[in-house]
């Protein structure tokens, strides 16, 4: 297994090893951090955060400073990753040192040359199709570099987002649909990948019949939000891996417009793996709505998982699905 960046750029002398406390911003599960010493491992998506602590590491969902170091692993989201960094610099006392890493495909050479119009840059090591970059922390911070901070918008229909969550500007059309199509439901439900809210609470204010509604969700400032965004008492929040998630009891109904990246590219086995933990989640007579791009293979994923099911649309370049008979049914 070839080495992380800053693990050969440390070995290498090309950075000195930190001196107290480390922060690791947009921890992965999979880095090697113990070459950074006392690290605090922050991240919102639960999967990470719960195999980091798994192996030892201090972890949390929000930075704790001052620090005399920081990582940056970068997001998909140039927005999220710039607003990454200027966190932990405020986070990083004057004259720390800040690290930042990513793949070519993630973006990394855009977030280099953003940084590099506003701060210098110390140096810069190439590898295995990436870059780490570092520099010293300023005593000021720039004014630019503070404004990548970011301030919650707010959606046509009045849901609070961030930037860098999924859709954060609006629903998508696959959620619209979904709302739009979806009977009336009675009993326990539940929405995994439920994001900042938007299937749920247009769900809850338009149906009465539902008891308990489930909101699962893997990225925590979404969860967050959703809890912001729905004043309803049947609405129960979850930071969670919604593909390992453990009800306390089986739901009449789950619906889902599950995430399909992984980094940069389409992944439709996270899809597929939504489909077989509705299955493992739902009553025997439960039913489960999922929408998803018309390109997407999920169509074996269900008849595997389900004994019946049916197309209720075809449209916009959304496929929405009803499955019912789960084959792994809870008792």
């Amino acid at each position: 297994m070839t080495p992380d960046r800053w693990t050969l750029a440390l070995d290498q002398g090309a950075i000195t090893r930190p001196d107290g406390r480390v922060l690791a911003l947009n921890a992965r599960a999979e880095a090697d951090l113990s070459a950074l010493g006392d690290v605090h491992a922050v991240t919102g998506f639960y999967p990470d955060h719960r195999r980091l602590a798994a192996r030892g590491f201090a972890t949390g969902t929000e930075p704790e400073g001052p620090y005399g170091a920081a990582l940056v692993q970068i997001v998909k989201s140039k927005p999220a990753t710039l607003a990454a960094i200027a966190e932990a610099l405020a986070h990083l006392e004057p004259g720390g040192l800040l690290m930042i890493d990513g793949q070519k495909a993630e973006g990394i050479e855009s977030v280099l040359k953003t940084l590099r119009a506003e701060l210098p840059v110390d140096d810069v090591m190439s590898k295995s199709h990436g870059k780490l970059a570092w520099l010293t922390r300023p005593d000021a911070i720039p004014d630019t570099v503070a404004g990548w901070l970011p301030e919650a918008g707010e959606t046509e229909q009045g849901y609070v987002t961030l930037p860098g969550m999924f859709s954060s500007e609006g629903p998508d059309e696959g959620s619209e649909l979904l709302v739009a199509l979806v009977p009336q439901l009675k009993g326990r439900v539940a929405d995994l990948g439920a994001g900042w809210g938007y299937i749920a609470g247009e769900i809850l204010a338009e149906q009465d019949g539902i008891e308990t509604f489930d909101l699962i969700e893997a990225d925590h400032a979404s969860i967050r939000a959703a809890e912001a965004n729905i004043a309803d008492d049947r609405a129960r929040f979850h930071w969670a891996d919604a593909t390992a998630f453990d009800p306390e009891a089986p739901y009449d109904a789950i619906m889902s417009n599950p995430p399909f990246h992984t980094g940069h590219a389409a992944d439709p086995g996270l899809g597929r793996a939504f489909i077989a933990a509705a299955a493992r989640m739902l009553k025997p007579s439960g039913r489960f709505f999922m929408v998803a791009n018309r390109h997407l293979p999920y169509e074996a994923a269900l008849k595997a998982a389900f004994g019946t099911g049916r197309m209720l649309a075809d449209l916009n370049g959304y496929k929405l699905y009803e499955a019912a008979k789960p084959k792994r049914a809870r008792a």
